[in-house]
This record gives C-alpha cells, sequence and structure tokens, in this order.
C-alpha cells in the first residue's frame, strides 16, 4: 500500500512536495465516507483508497505522475539498461538559479509485507548523488542503507555487502542488489513493477492487450462483460474473435540446387473485438442482435472503458495502487464517478486497493464522494514552482459545497483567465 510520494527539484516542483496517502484525523458528516474510503494498516495508520488531484491547464499535476513514473522506470531499469557514460534523463526545476544544478529528489513511503520501508534517491544528469533505504514494523524507523555518491553505509543490509563496488555512479544501488538476487531488494523492485501500476487516461488504447489477456480466464471476461453491461452503453454481450492474417516473404538470401527458394508463408493472429446490441423491428420487439466491430463502430468513450477495464478489475481484485493521468477523458461524470466509487467501497474493494487520479471534473466535488483529505490541489505561483496540497488543510463548513467553493476560487488552483472580449477588439483593429 502507498503511504506517500514526494518530489523536489523536478519538472515544474521547485520545492519537496508531498503526496499523502494517510488518512487525517478528521470525522465527516457522510459517516459512510469515514467507514468505506480508509482502512486501518494497525492502530497507528490508517490510508486512503483513492485521491483526486485538481488544478489548472500546466499547474503540474502530469508531473506529478511523471515523477512517479520516473521513479518506478529508475528502480526497475537504472542497472541494465544504462551505460556507464550515460546521462541520466532527468529534468531539474528550470525557472530558478537556485536549483538548475541541484540534483532532483525522489522519495516513497510504501507498505510491504506487513512492514514499511521508505526508499528514495537525489539524482542530476550525471550520477546518483543520494540514496537511502529505511525500515520499520513495529518499532521505530531503522536505517538499511544509505548512499553519498559512491560512500555507503550498510548498517543492516547484508545483502549489499560486496555490491556497491559493482554500482555504477549512474546506477542506483537498490537496483544492483536485486540483480544480485538480494532477497529485500528483489521484493522490492518486484512491488514497484507489479504493484504500482500507472496509466494516461488519454492514450488509454495502448492498455487494450491486458484486457484482451483477461478474456482468456473464463471468470475475468465475465467480469470485464458485466462491468461494461452496467455502465449502460447498451452492450450485451463482448465477443473476441482471433483470425489468423497469412502474408508471405520473399527470400533471395537461400540458394537450393541453383534456384532461389520462393515464397515462405507467414501468418500472423489478428484480434478483433465484437460488442453485441439488441436489433427490433418496426413494434420494437427484439428480433436478433448486432454485432459491431468495437474499435470501427463504438464511441471513444466506449473504447477507454473496454480498454481499462481489464486494469481496473485486476486492481482491484488484487489490491494493487492505480494512477491515472486524465481519468475523466472522454467519459462522463456519472461513469467516471462509478469507476471512483468501486475503490470507495468495502464491497468492491474488500483488498483495499487504492486509486489516484488527476482530473478536471468537478462534478467529483462532493463530500458525498471524498473526504476532505483525499482531495489535492496543483498551483504554481508567480515564479512557475508547482505547490501540492490538500483540502484538509482548509476550514471547510459543514454544509459548504466544494465544487462552488472551488470554482469560486476559494482554494486556488484555478485558472485566472484574461479579457477574450479586449484580444478580439485588438484583432478587429
Amino acid at each position: 500500500m502507498l503511504i506517500g510520494f514526494s518530489v523536489g527539484n523536478y519538472k515544474s516542483f521547485k520545492e519537496t512536495v508531498t503526496l499523502s496517502m494517510v488518512a487525517s484525523s478528521i470525522t465527516e458528516e457522510d459517516k459512510e465516507l469515514n467507514e468505506n474510503n480508509v482502512f486501518p494498516i494497525n492502530d497507528k495508520l490508517s490510508l486512503l483508497k483513492s485521491a483526486a488531484i485538481y488544478g489548472a491547464n500546466a499547474s503540474g499535476k502530469s508531473n506529478l505522475v511523471a515523477a512517479i513514473n520516473f521513479m518506478k522506470w529508475f528502480v526497475l531499469n537504472s542497472s541494465k539498461e544504462t551505460q556507464v557514460s550515460e546521462a541520466i534523463d532527468i529534468e531539474a526545476f528550470r525557472l530558478s538559479t537556485e536549483t538548475e544544478k541541484e540534483p532532483s529528489l525522489f522519495e516513497i513511503v510504501f507498505v510491504l509485507e506487513d512492514k514499511t520501508f521508505r526508499y528514495g534517491f537525489e539524482v542530476n544528469a550525471r550520477e546518483v548523488v543520494s540514496e537511502w533505504l529505511f525500515q520499520a514494523d513495529d518499532s521505530e524507523e531503522k536505517v538499511l542503507f544509505e548512499r553519498d555518491f559512491d560512500n555507503y553505509i550498510l548498517d543492516d543490509f547484508p545483502e549489499g555487502q560486496g555490491i556497491s563496488d559493482k554500482t555504477r555512479s549512474n546506477a542506483l544501488f537498490l537496483s544492483v542488489v536485486a540483480q544480485f538476487n538480494g532477497k529485500i531488494s528483489g521484493k522490492i523492485l518486484l512491488w514497484f513493477s507489479k504493484t504500482l501500476q500507472l496509466i494516461s487516461g488519454l492514450q488509454d488504447r495502448q492498455y487494450r492487450k491486458e484486457t484482451l489477456e483477461s478474456f482468456d480466464n473464463a471468470g475475468h471476461r465475465h467480469d470485464i462483460i458485466e462491468f461494461i453491461k452496467k455502465l449502460d452503453l447498451g452492450i450485451l454481450d463482448i465477443v473476441r474473435v482471433n483470425t489468423s492474417v497469412v502474408f508471405s516473404i520473399s527470400d533471395n538470401t537461400a540458394k537450393y540446387g541453383g534456384s532461389y527458394s520462393s515464397l515462405y508463408p507467414n501468418s500472423e493472429i489478428k484480434t478483433t473485438v465484437y460488442t453485441s446490441h439488441p436489433k427490433y423491428d418496426a413494434g420494437g420487439k427484439q428480433t436478433s442482435m448486432e454485432l459491431f466491430d468495437i474499435e470501427k463502430h463504438e464511441s471513444e468513450g466506449t473504447n477507454k472503458l473496454f480498454a481499462l477495464a481489464g486494469i481496473l478489475l485486476d486492481t482491484l481484485r488484487t489490491g494493487k495502487i492505480l494512477l491515472i493521468d486524465e481519468l475523466d477523458a472522454r467519459l462522463h461524470p456519472l461513469i467516471t464517478r462509478e469507476l471512483i466509487c468501486l475503490f470507495n467501497s468495502n464491497e468492491t474493494n474488500p483488498h483495499n486497493a487504492q486509486l489516484i487520479f488527476t482530473t478536471h471534473d468537478t462534478n467529483l466535488l462532493s463530500s458525498k464522494t471524498f473526504r476532505r483529505d483525499q482531495i489535492w490541489f496543483t498551483e504554481k505561483d508567480n515564479k512557475g514552482a508547482t505547490d501540492l496540497y490538500s483540502l484538509v488543510e482548509y476550514k471547510v463548513g459543514k454544509d459548504a459545497s466544494f465544487e462552488r467553493d472551488y470554482i469560486m476560487g476559494k482554494y486556488g488552483a484555478i485558472p485566472f483567465i484574461g479579457n477574450f472580449k479586449e484580444l478580439i477588439g485588438e484583432l478587429h483593429e
């Protein structure tokens, strides 16, 4: 489970900010929110099942997702996909002379096998400046290892012994130790790989593969079809059809008995997904079912829901963490709300999966859907730096409308739009 993520001096983030999934001590008027949107880790810690991030365009919402995505990629790949002299693809905050040559910071706190881990690093384009890993269970937090450039302190990390000299300056020590079959480091990399998932709500069709793979499991296929049916899209069934497409490749390199080999037959499997709709006669009686090619005949919203169905249901089924940039793109507000309610529910989310998403959909800003600590905002200051803060930091009246107050600018994080009438007048002149 994710407890929190911090980032500093990266893209639009100058100072270090933290997205926290720790439930605050507030008690909301709607008691169901306290029962369904929060789950306990132990007597001292409870976490949130979802978090929504609002903000104006270009305020830094996507940069927060990009920061988590970079951390995941670097953890999984720095030890095997970079060479000793290769630059690290990092972008520090560029609008200040104070930070342009300073390292970027990334830190994540999470629960794995009933232990809390705090792992982070500082990195610039040339090298890893620092790196650390702490662990806590029922006792106080203890240091597993700390790194300062090429200097290492391995207080309680035997699996890292003898591996520091095998770690390149532009690679993470944790990643290298995992390559050498370190037990703790290997589990952490597996957590990054399998449990922490990030997807784009704008480029959703690239995740269609996961949904199609789920169709191979009869139970999962049933869940996907029921998921689509319940969203009132007019679809009664979904059918996947695999066809073999045959093509030929001319091979002029092999020569047998004085003659070149002829065409070699090859084939690939093409998958077409059909949605099934009822067909009616003039009297309104259903006569048959009509099949639609989902990519050709269904809406962009329907295609998005189908593409994401596999990942969404798998996340709920296995208790993973899902981050979606622009969740609401091409979706009706009521459908987006239902997707969120799947996570904010003890019934549909018994394994405490977590959903974190960016959005512009103010219809979701409701005290009936979210606790105040589940609502986050990004806002740039007058020097172009992004701040990240929660609605729980504001004093909000019992009968306040989150949506109305947000649109009115009470919480910030909205665009301040210039006078377009003046612009049109200048254009006419």
